[in-house]
């Protein structure tokens, strides 16, 4: 099998084991990747014996950490508060994009494509000094605060103070496996947990953050179109609801989605759909050759979204950077 053809493996084995009540704690089969960061099942995040009982328990984005150093745990809320305080604040009169690129998995595919993510989105929407990285270490170590549901929630709290709702505009990427119930988060064999459409959307409206720019890298990350869509809102996804997307092999650079939306599409002057076409097309075509389901990545964008996103965009530069890393497809 050629690199990145893996067929949404691991997101399907999590999404099993969350699909019903005698399911929820049993163990899920894991993808045959030696590079991969995980090796134990998941633990069963819900409460309740229904299924009814089950969906709302994941729906409140249970995340569970075991055998964490309580040293290593100071340690990385350090670093998260460092970033944070390196933030710029917004300029009065201004339309400042905050960028937050998470990877919510350790493996080393997502935590490369998040920081690249970051890179790419800085440049485009003039964030730099207003751009927070969430990553593992790509197998080293390195000062990047780790990204989990948790760190999302405090940065996310932390941006909202710093933005004026009325000017500036959130752009949240995340990479990561997915499931039906939302987005997973997996950090080696020790941090677990779902992030779900009803809990981001809440966050998002409890914070006052209304222009935001969601781009979505994961299986069945269609889930959060119907739920988080507003007028103010832009969001793209790498796959429709019922779909798994491709590339999430742990030692490739990029998922599918990752390098032709972040590694080529937006690194050229072109609006925010035109570079969803284009990544859509080369998805497509990626997809067809490699005789795999289409994921079919999905894109709405507000009405009030369409006014805010052009003027943002106005600004974007006028000359391509090169794409980086091995392509998704592979050789």
């Amino acid at each position: 099998m050629k690199r990145g053809a893996i067929l949404g493996t691991a997101c399907a084995a999590i999404a099993m084991a969350f699909a019903a009540p005698t399911l929820a704690q049993s163990t899920p089969p894991q993808p045959d990747n030696t590079a991969s960061t995980h090796s134990a099942p998941w633990p069963g995040l819900t409460s309740g014996e229904s299924r009814e009982e089950i969906a709302q328990s994941l729906e409140q984005a249970p995340e569970l950490h075991r055998a964490m150093s309580p040293r290593e745990m100071l340690r990385e809320r350090r670093l998260l508060d460092a970033a944070l305080a390196r933030l710029e604040p917004q300029r009065a009169g201004t339309a400042d994009a905050y960028v937050i690129s998470i990877a919510l998995d350790s493996d080393p595919v997502f935590a490369h494509e998040a920081r690249e993510a970051g890179r790419v989105l800085a440049r485009r929407y003039n964030a730099d000094g207003r751009t927070l990285v969430l990553a593992g270490p790509e197998g080293e170590a390195d000062n990047t605060p780790r990204g989990s549901i948790s760190a999302l929630m405090i940065a996310l709290a932390s941006l909202a103070e710093k933005m004026d709702p009325a000017e500036d505009v959130l752009v949240l990427y995340s990479t990561s496996h997915g499931m039906p119930q939302g987005l997973a988060y997996h950090y080696e064999d020790r941090g677990y947990g779902i992030l779900s459409p009803q809990r981001l959307k809440d966050v998002l409206n409890e914070l006052g953050i209304e222009k935001r720019l969601l781009l979505l890298s994961a299986c069945y990350s269609g889930v959060f179109v119907p739920e988080l869509a507003s007028d103010d809102t832009a969001i793209i996804t790498a796959s429709a609801a019922n779909r798994t997307s491709f590339g999430c092999q742990a030692d490739n650079d990029w998922t599918f989605f990752g390098d032709a939306l972040v590694n080529r599409a937006l690194r050229k002057p072109q609006a925010l759909l035109m570079a969803h076409r284009e990544a859509q097309l080369s998805i497509a075509d990626w997809e067809s050759r490699m005789r795999l389901p289409a994921s079919l990545p999905q894109a709405r964008i507000g009405k009030n979204a369409q006014g805010w996103l052009a003027a943002l965009e106005a600004q974007i530069p006028q000359t391509a950077s090169a794409p980086v890393g091995k392509p998704a497809m592979g050789e």
